[in-house]
C-alpha cells in the first residue's frame, strides 16, 4: 500500500522458535512444525494470493517448501487466524497497519519481510481529472484507522483539502481544515471502496482492491500515491515467536527472490511494485 508520513519500516525480529501450532491450526498444542509440514499462508486474493500461487507452482518444490494459500477478502480475519494458530503467517498488509491492529486487539504478530508496494488512489466513475470533482461532491474512505488517515494524508497531498498541522499521523475527517470543494466524506470498510464508486463522486481505494475489481491503478487514478520514501510497503507476517520457524525463512526469501520480482513487474506493469 505515496505521499505520506514516514513511519518506521519493518522490523525483523530474531528469537527463539516455539511454534505451537500444527501448519493446519493450534490442535497439535506445543508441537513444533516440521520443515516438511504444510505453511498455510492467509492472503487477500489480489495481489497477494497470486504472488504466493505463483511461488507455490514454480519456485517452492525446489527450495523444499510445501506452500498452502488461504485467501481472505477482508483484513482482520488473516491476522486473527494467525494469532490463534488457524495459519501460520499471512501477506496482506503494511506495517503501520499492523502496529495499529497489534495496538487495538492484544495481538502479537511481527512483519518477517518487506516484499511489495501497492499505491493509494483516487478513484470515480464520473470524473476524468480531480479538479472536475463537484462542489459538495462525496468520496469514500475506508474506515479502519491507518487505511483511512493514510486516505486523508493522500488527499491532502493533492491539495483537495488540508489537514490541522500535527493530525497527520491520526487523520480523521474531523481534522479536515482547508476544504475548498466542502466535500463529504463516506467511511466504509476497505474492502468495498470499489463498490462504493457507484454512489459517490470519489473513492479513494487500495491498491489490492482496485486491481481486484479490475481497475488499473497505473491508469484509472485521478491521482495516485507516490512510491518515494514511502512507508506502506506489504509485508509478510507471523505471530510473535514464529520468525525463526525454518518454513518461513524459506517462504520470505522466495517472496523476495529475482524471480519474483520480475514477476510483479511483468503481471502489474507499476500497479504493484516490489519493494526490495
Amino acid at each position: 500500500m505515496r505521499n505520506t508520513t514516514k513511519i518506521t519500516a519493518a522490523v525483523l525480529v530474531t528469537g527463539a522458535l516455539t511454534l505451537g501450532l500444527s501448519a493446519c491450526g493450534s490442535d497439535k498444542g506445543d508441537a513444533k512444525a516440521k520443515a516438511s509440514d504444510p505453511l498455510v499462508v492467509a492472503a487477500t486474493p489480489v495481489p497477494h494470493a497470486e504472488v504466493l500461487n505463483y511461488i507455490k507452482d514454480n519456485l517452492a518444490k525446489k527450495e523444499g517448501l510445501n506452500l498452502e494459500v488461504k485467501e481472505f477478502t477482508d483484513y482482520v480475519q488473516p491476522n486473527n487466524a494467525t494469532e490463534d494458530g488457524s495459519v501460520d503467517a499471512n501477506y496482506f498488509q503494511t506495517v503501520p497497519y499492523l502496529e495499529d491492529f497489534n495496538k487495538k486487539n492484544g495481538t502479537h504478530l511481527k512483519s518477517v519481510a518487506v516484499v511489495h508496494l501497492e499505491p493509494l488512489g483516487l478513484y470515480s466513475e464520473k470524473f476524468k481529472k480531480i479538479d472536475e470533482l463537484k462542489k459538495g461532491g462525496t468520496i469514500a474512505l475506508p474506515n479502519d484507522a491507518d487505511n483511512e488517515s493514510r486516505a486523508l494524508r493522500f488527499l491532502a497531498s493533492t491539495g483537495v483539502i488540508g489537514l490541522k498541522k500535527g493530525s497527520e499521523a491520526t487523520a480523521t475527517p474531523q481534522d479536515i481544515a482547508k476544504n475548498p470543494k466542502d466535500l463529504q466524506f463516506k467511511e466504509v470498510e476497505a474492502a468495498q471502496t470499489p463498490r462504493s464508486l457507484q454512489d459517490v463522486d470519489g473513492a479513494v481505494i487500495n491498491g489490492n482492491y482496485a486491481i481486484g475489481a479490475d481497475l488499473n491503478p497505473a491508469k484509472d487514478a485521478l491521482a495516485l500515491e507516490s512510491t518515494k520514501g514511502n512507508a506502506y510497503n506489504n509485508v509478510l507476517a507471523v505471530k510473535e515467536g514464529n520468525e525463526n520457524d525454518p518454513r518461513v525463512k524459506k517462504l520470505a526469501k522466495l517472496l523476495t527472490s529475482p524471480e519474483v520480482k520480475k514477476f510483479i513487474e511483468d503481471k502489474y506493469k507499476g500497479s504493484v511494485l516490489p519493494s526490495f
